[in-house]
């Protein structure tokens, strides 16, 4: 017959948070493969040794960051109350039951105010994608290159008109800086690419007010707005992001793409680069990775 269940809230049981979190979690698998402690080393200078209170420590504030862009948490406030809560967030954190959880404040602070005008963020990125070089993860030799749009808070109606010079494309400098130096070689004058007393073309874009670091994009089949453009780079062996930079919506694909490309070639995979060719190449369905 049914029976009201007692309430066991109350009652006192031995158990650790090992035990709690599934063996198959997600933020396990992670804290298997991925060794944070060298985030504490690289924000070392941003912290004063001798002064000020406690601080946090940095790779607690990261790790709470991480969790939530992993789990789709995009409120600062409702992270913290989502931490509290969730044992398998505390074990992956190094946290206890009954720790204090940093207020949403210090975490925005310090993203603010500590690490902003620095490199940490992508200093941090560089170092996982070299850990995922080390356990294979990453091939070195094929790459997929697109970018996905992100909306701009701003007006599309509400645009100012700004003339801006148009400067040819940077590889279209490196051609005809190459060409003019093998004429050079041969003791042929310089191609004339434009006069120096002739002014440079230029052309009309709409500037937002409001958030004037947008552009505004128009492109068949999408939106037509301010937006900001998601360059990323994946590796062709498990798809994993080895690059990520954002750019307004009114710059074409192939702007960063061979700066982002070189970055590579000289930054966290250049152990694979140098002895590998890498074969770059745009992939349309880009969106799914």
């Amino acid at each position: 017959m049914l029976k009201t269940p007692t309430p066991f809230q109350h009652e006192l049981e031995m158990v650790t948070l090992e035990q709690l979190v599934p063996k198959d979690h997600l933020l396990r698998l992670i804290d298997r493969h991925i060794a944070f402690d060298f985030i504490r080393e690289r924000t070392q200078a941003l912290y004063c040794a001798d002064n000020g209170r406690p601080a946090f420590d940095p790779v607690l504030l990261f790790k709470m960051l991480f969790i939530g862009y992993l789990f789709g948490i995009r409120s600062e406030r409702q992270l913290v109350r989502e931490i509290e809560v969730n044992v398998a967030y505390r074990w992956f954190l190094g946290l206890r039951l009954t720790d204090k959880i940093p207020d949403a404040s210090t975490l925005s602070q310090n993203r603010r105010r500590r690490f902003a005008g620095t490199d940490i963020e992508q200093t941090i990125f560089d170092t996982i994608v070299e850990q995922a070089i080390g356990h294979g993860l990453i091939g070195g030799r094929v790459f997929y290159s697109d970018s996905t749009h992100l909306k701009a808070s701003a007006n599309k109606n509400g645009y100012e008109i700004h003339q801006v010079v148009q400067k040819p494309v940077h590889y279209l400098e490196e051609l005809n800086s190459a060409i003019d130096a093998d004429r050079l070689a041969h003791g042929k004058k310089p191609l004339s690419h434009q006069d120096d007393d002739e002014e440079p073309p230029t052309k009309e874009i709409k500037i937002s007010p409001v958030d004037p670091d947008a552009g505004y994009m128009v492109r068949d089949g999408k939106p037509t707005g301010f937006f900001y453009l998601d360059h990323r780079t994946v590796d062709g062996v498990h798809s994993l992001i080895t690059d990520t930079h954002v750019t307004p919506a009114n710059v074409h694909d192939s702007g960063p793409y061979l700066d982002r490309i070189d970055r590579m070639r000289t930054a966290s995979i250049s152990k694979l680069a140098q002895s590998a060719s890498i074969q770059a190449t745009s992939h349309p369905t880009f969106a799914r990775v």
